[in-house]
Formats: C-alpha cells, sequence, structure tokens
C-alpha cells in the first residue's frame, strides 16, 4: 500500500517558501499561500511515511492570459523540484468560454497525470 494520499486542504505553505529560496522572493506569486483567489484547479499529494510531497497548481505572469500547469516535488530533505510534464500552457481570456475551459482542464489532467506517474510509477 503506498504512503502517498491526495491533500485537499489550501496548498502547503513548504511549496512557496521552496520555491522563493531556491530562485528568490517574489518569483512564485502562483505559490503564495495567502493569495485568497489561488486560480484553480489544484492538486496535491503527501506522503505520510517520508514528509514528501507533489502539487499540480497554475502559473501565471504578468500576462493573465497565458497560463500554464506547474508540477513540483519536494522532497523530504529539502529543495523543491520542477517536473516537466511537456507543453500544459492554455489561454484563458474568458472563463465562460467552454473550447477555453476545455483547453484548461486538458493541460490539467496532462499535469496530474505526470504527476500521478511520478508518485505511483507507470500504471499497466
Amino acid at each position: 500500500m503506498s504512503a502517498w494520499r491526495q491533500y485537499d486542504n489550501q496548498l502547503m505553505p513548504a511549496f512557496y517558501e521552496r520555491f522563493e529560496k531556491r530562485w528568490g522572493k517574489g518569483t512564485a506569486p502562483f505559490l503564495d499561500p495567502e493569495t485568497h483567489e489561488q486560480p484553480m484547479p489544484r492538486a496535491q499529494w503527501i506522503n505520510a511515511d517520508t514528509g514528501a510531497a507533489v502539487a499540480v497548481v497554475p502559473i501565471w505572469t504578468e500576462d493573465p492570459q497565458h497560463r500554464s500547469f506547474g508540477v513540483f516535488y519536494l522532497p523530504p530533505a529539502g529543495d523543491i523540484w520542477v517536473l516537466r510534464p511537456g507543453y500544459t500552457n492554455y489561454l484563458e481570456t474568458d472563463i465562460r468560454n467552454a473550447e477555453q475551459a476545455t483547453l484548461r482542464n486538458d493541460a490539467f489532467r496532462k499535469a496530474v497525470a505526470h504527476a500521478k506517474e511520478f508518485i505511483y510509477g507507470t500504471q499497466p
């Protein structure tokens, strides 16, 4: 039985803290747990035995239309790794646009599948 469990609460602060420690203050507004209106969807898992964690989060820049999903891993000993799920970019100009929502959801599913493969390995 795997020690990994889905964690459906607010984004763990360690993602933000370790990202900024590695790449500098202000580099990860998309990981800030104090951001009350965080973009969705998000997914995260924690390993109850080791304390390791994985998260899939939307990433944005100054241009609010161009977004992507990032997959981040927190090893038990510290640091943060960026896992590369491939192309997960999408446009968000109108959240009511069904085509854009489909592209966002497809990008999210791809990033989540990559995270699950990292956690559980390739499933038959």
